[in-house]
């Protein structure tokens, strides 16, 4: 379906026609139609389906179309992280180009100018306010934000929020709603804690679900069974056989991703690293050096898993298993986004194979495993399930990879200067962190449609379209 059959305003189509905006994806295609008929709405799609652009395309056409305070705050975003909310607020620039609709971002990291900034956009009533829970409510708490007349309430990655420890910050600001608002929840899963936030703050929503959270279909993805001290010199060896272009390295901790980086620089690649140590400039130089190919591979902790839009990273390696299925789906779906293929690998120690087992049971699929380079060393055995049911019971797989490690070949490799032995002990000892089709959406029940119509039939009589 395209947007034109969608969406009203001249301005806003001009704007994505600009961007080659043509085709909506599905979950475009269910959404924007039910935000513009006033229903909440409660959807979960897996990450790279362009679900930014699914609530923000009809929130700006209903701004734009209808009249609504012109010094007040009228729709609040939130997002977990101020890079998300960045990227974000860097859409929302790009749609409403044409329209004299305002928007600011407000996210922590920042110095006391930005700071400030914030405050007065706030005061003044930015018309879309994308922002990070805990620094709204430290502008809250200071008695100069109004959002009484904010008429649109959108969690993004409310999943991740929740993970974050968010809840009770939601709470709080939903607090300062008024009650006669639209709001919408967006989600890459739908755990039993985010249908509970729904039920709390959603009046009677319409659901999307579309592909919970598995990942795209054109990502390949392979493993390696290995020993913790082999992970280095395998991701070497790949390396060496390809040379990196594009390609993101998660570890469990920034004390890990610190000596991993170090490790590559070592072998001459051109590395960047991403955690939380970084102020928030060094973060966006980071991102831009990454975007222009300044540096090819960007060794990161779980923050690079979202709310980052970068469309052609080539291969994602996870250089430990995550500790939960989700976290590996947001992972390799930073890869194989707008239509494009992708590979993601990961390393599997012998004391991470039970984590990743309960993935695959997640994925409902066994990820193919490599074969470990003879000079390496031999991997320990991997034993999973097939996920091919067998006369009503699952029947057992096995992959042959050796039981012990070869001790004289991956001393020969150290010997060799294909790694220094203090940085694999460095990395062993580091402490893992635990923690558009064409068919349309299916008609919701009949109380959702008459709430949605009596809140659509509201919205008209209280902001009148514009006059022309």
């Amino acid at each position: 379906m395209r947007f034109d059959q969608l969406l009203e305003n001249d301005d806003l189509l001009d704007a994505l026609w600009d961007m080659h905006f043509d085709e909506c994806t599905p979950i475009q295609e269910q959404a924007i139609p039910a935000v513009i008929e006033g229903h909440d709405l409660l959807a979960c799609a897996q990450t790279g389906t362009g679900k930014t652009a699914a609530y923000l395309l009809p929130v700006i056409d209903i701004l734009s179309t209808y009249k609504y305070p012109q010094d007040a705050v009228n729709c609040v975003i939130m997002a977990p992280t101020r890079e998300l909310a960045q990227q974000i607020d860097q859409q929302m620039q790009g749609f409403s180009y044409l329209l004299p609709i305002s928007s600011m971002p407000d996210y922590g990291g920042t110095d006391g100018h930005t700071y400030d900034q914030q405050r007065r956009s706030l005061k003044a009533g930015a018309d879309v306010v994308i922002a990070t829970p805990g620094r709204l409510l430290a502008h809250l708490s200071m008695g100069y934000v109004d959002l009484s007349k904010v008429s649109f309430f959108i969690l993004d990655e409310a999943d991740r929020m929740l993970d974050m420890g968010f809840y009770d910050d939601i709470m709080q600001i939903v607090a300062r709603l008024p009650k006669e608002r639209q709001t919408l929840l967006f989600s890459a899963t739908m755990l039993p804690k985010i249908q509970q936030l729904a039920n709390n703050i959603l009046n009677n929503p319409q659901e999307i679900k579309l592909a919970i959270s598995r990942p795209a279909d054109k990502i390949h993805q392979e493993a390696y069974v290995c020993y913790e001290t082999q992970k280095l010199p395998i991701l070497l060896s790949i390396f060496r056989a390809s040379p990196p272009d594009k390609v993101i390295v998660f570890s469990a901790s920034k004390l890990k991703v610190k000596e991993l980086a170090r490790a590559l620089k070592k072998e001459n690649f051109k590395i960047g690293e991403m955690h939380s140590d970084l102020d928030q400039d060094t973060r966006e130089d980071v991102i831009l050096d990454f975007k222009s190919g300044k540096i090819n591979v960007l060794v990161a902790t779980e923050i690079m898993s979202r709310g980052i839009d970068i469309d052609d990273i080539q291969l994602v390696v996870n250089y430990d298993v995550p500790r939960e299925a989700e976290d590996y789906v947001h992972r390799v779906g930073r890869t194989a986004r707008a239509d494009r293929d992708g590979n993601a690998i990961i390393f599997i120690s012998d004391k991470e194979i039970g984590k990743f087992k309960r993935i695959e049971k997640f994925l409902g699929k066994v990820v193919d495993k490599s074969v470990i380079p003879s000079e390496i060393g031999e991997g320990p055995a991997y034993e999973s399930k097939s996920f091919k049911k067998n006369g009503g019971k699952y029947t057992r797989n096995h992959v042959h990879t050796k039981k012990k490690a070869n001790a004289t070949a991956a001393s020969k490799n150290i010997a060799e200067g294909m790694v220094a032995k203090s940085d694999i002990e460095n990395m062993q000892a580091a402490p893992a962190k635990k923690r558009h089709n064409s068919n349309r959406r299916k008609k919701s029940s009949h109380s959702i449609e008459e709430s949605a119509s009596k809140k659509h039939k509201k919205r008209r009589d209280n902001n009148p379209p514009e006059e022309k």
